[in-house]
């Protein structure tokens, strides 16, 4: 349970008990859980949308926004801004690339990704919500994907530089990832078949970070998770729309 008291701490702002005692070299052992800390990240922003929805579609779509960055602190959309900021200055220079990403000053590159992501998530929110889509469902699932892909991005690529998130150049054996993604595909063909494109999604993310990055840093980790979350529900929002033209 301490592990788990642990990663819910790191992953959200969320009251947990306080544990007596810390030490960060406790973190990476904290690494399993962060599916099912997804999970209940999801769940709540779902929970909050379904209860303002009842009122009308988009409050219930910016409720849930203003749910998901509360939740979450902002950790990720931290790690988004920096990595934008990072891509736009470097020019493919390594060592400015890392400059860029460690200044705690936000760029318009920055901005711009933080803009774009918000607004997209609003979008998709409202449109789950307009067309009585399962999004309580698909919430915790999309979530819980996004935080397996930040283990297996760790586990798969050289870490750049020591940092918050390099410490958790994951504890974390790569046949748990592999069981946790099985396990998450079978719980999402059989609750909401339209987030089976999520593996995919993750995937992407590993090329880009691999071929365009050269590995990863914290930042990306973060950034990651934002563009799984905001991918996964955009494409699985377009499954749904051509699955029921051909229904």
């Amino acid at each position: 349970m301490r592990s788990l008291i642990l990663a819910i701490q790191f992953l959200t702002r969320l009251p947990t008990p306080q544990l007596p005692d810390f030490n960060k070299d406790e973190l990476p052992n904290t690494a399993p859980w962060f599916p099912v800390v997804g999970g209940v990240v999801g769940a709540f922003i779902g929970a909050s949308m379904i209860i303002a929805s009842k009122i009308d579609p988009w409050l219930g779509a910016l409720t849930g926004v203003i749910m998901w960055i509360w939740i979450t602190g902002a950790l990720h959309l931290d790690g988004l801004a920096d990595l934008a900021d990072a891509l736009g200055a470097a020019h493919r220079d390594s060592q400015r690339f890392l400059q860029v990403m460690r200044d705690p000053h936000v760029g318009t590159f920055g901005v711009v990704s933080l803009i774009a992501v918000i607004a997209s998530k609003l979008i998709l929110f409202y449109i789950w919500i307009s067309h009585d889509l399962a999004y309580w469902i698909a919430l915790p699932l999309v979530c819980a994907w996004s935080r397996l892909g930040a283990i297996a991005w760790s586990a798969w690529l050289p870490s750049l530089h020591s940092g918050m998130g390099e410490t958790f150049t994951w504890h974390t054996s790569k046949t748990f990832i592999i069981v946790s993604a099985i396990v998450l595909f079978g719980l999402s063909l059989w609750l909401s078949p339209v987030l089976l494109i999520a593996p995919l999604v993750l995937g992407i993310w590993w090329m880009f970070l691999k071929h365009r990055v050269g590995g990863m840093t914290g930042d990306c980790l973060g950034a990651g998770i934002e563009f799984a979350e905001t991918l996964t529900l955009a494409l699985a929002s377009c499954l749904q729309y051509f699955i029921h033209l051909m229904i």
